[in-house]
């Protein structure tokens, strides 16, 4: 999983990227390719 500032590059890697919110920080998953995880905060 990468942190990171912004997460929009994170999000328009892949066209399965969902934005999640979990206990204020915000995520990038992917079902299809786990390698995608993102976290912002």
């Amino acid at each position: 999983m990468k942190v990171k500032c912004s997460l929009k590059t994170a999000k328009t890697r892949d066209k399965d990227c969902k934005i999640v919110r979990r206990k204020g920080r915000i995520y990038v998953i992917n079902k299809k390719n786990p390698r995608m995880k993102a976290r912002q905060g």
